[in-house]
């Protein structure tokens, strides 16, 4: 398959990389209302290239929240619904005979837009979720001796009932860690219901969604945030942060170095928001939780959201011992 030659809009300034994102933000918050800084943790996945967990219960707006995300971004769109009967071929595309020319011809398969939504991705088989995995991490579809590469800025949504859910398979620990950053929405606040209910009138949220940017500026907004200084004292930090989860007597195993470089670049991205160029160890507690919560494995034997809970908590107890540079 041949790709199109990748087309940057001019690399933008800190300031405007932050009015942008601001931008893609606030449509995302005409589609899940009450939801701001979940609205902004998603903007800082995409600006840092890297792919999305939602885990909630159902009915929150995970859905919507992707959905928005792809119009508010002008991104081509693709939404595959996993079930248990789902196939690898189904997500990837497959060789079609055609009787004509009597040769083999790809078709691709849903994956094949700038953003995928995976929804209720645990409750395909792990071979199907597995059929994600080289798509995550390299961009690209191996299939049948030939490679095709995936139109960016490609980026993965994808959404999970709780594992304590009928019908579900627990994610693989490879494919979780190709996620960037995993988040829930939870219910919004009873003044916000009310006011759905009130003015919404069944209207569509995504009705209210504009386009704001487009895959140009994403991949820009990408290519400024990689290159943000982030110096030798704040990497210490990360590190640090990274070897005290791998000796905590109640973590089994700690954050990878996969773990380690997507907090460094979910940091940079956060540093955006404050229109500056460098990164700051408060940019990396803003991201720490998100990032690594889903990627360290605890010694209890809790799952689900409890699980969830007390990565956090011990992840935020680490960051406040873990000295910072000043």
């Amino acid at each position: 398959m041949n790709q199109p030659a990748r087309v940057l809009s001019p690399v933008p300034s800190p300031a405007s990389a932050r009015s942008a994102m601001e931008r893609i933000a606030t449509q995302l918050g005409r589609a899940v209302q009450g939801k701001e800084a979940q609205a902004q943790l998603v903007v800082t996945c995409v600006v840092a290239g890297g792919h999305l967990l939602l885990e909630d219960v159902p009915g929150v707006g995970k859905t919507t929240l992707a959905e928005a995300l792809a119009r508010a971004c002008g991104l081509s769109f693709s939404r595959v619904q996993f079930t248990a009967d789902l196939m690898p071929a189904d997500i990837l595309g497959a060789q079609v005979f055609h009787a004509q020319s009597a040769t083999f011809q790809f078709r691709p398969g849903p994956l094949f837009r700038q953003l995928v939504l995976a929804d209720e991705l645990n409750r395909a088989p792990p071979r199907t979720q597995s059929a994600l995995l080289e798509a995550m991490a390299q961009g690209q579809v191996s299939l049948d001796g030939a490679t095709y590469p995936l139109p960016p800025p490609f980026t993965v949504v994808a959404t999970q009932n709780p594992v304590d859910f009928s019908g579900t398979y627990p994610l693989p620990d490879s494919q979780l860690d190709r996620f960037m950053v995993r988040m829930s929405l939870g219910h919004p606040a009873p003044e916000v219901e009310a006011r759905l209910l009130a003015t919404r009138g069944g209207a569509p949220a995504l009705d209210a969604v504009e386009g704001v940017s487009g895959p140009e500026e994403v991949a820009s907004l990408r290519a400024l945030a990689a290159e943000l200084k982030l110096d030798a004292a704040v990497a210490e930090f990360v590190v640090r942060l990274a070897t005290a989860t791998r000796q905590h007597g109640d973590i089994e195993r700690g954050a990878s170095t996969r773990a380690v470089l997507a907090l460094g670049a979910a940091a940079r991205a956060q540093a955006l928001w404050e229109a500056r160029d460098f990164v700051t160890p408060g940019d990396v507690r803003a991201v720490l939780v998100p990032c690594w919560a889903h990627r360290v494995l605890l010694r209890s034997a809790v799952q689900g959201v409890t699980a969830r809970d007390e990565a956090a908590h011990l992840l935020e107890e680490i960051a406040r011992k873990v000295p910072a540079p000043r």
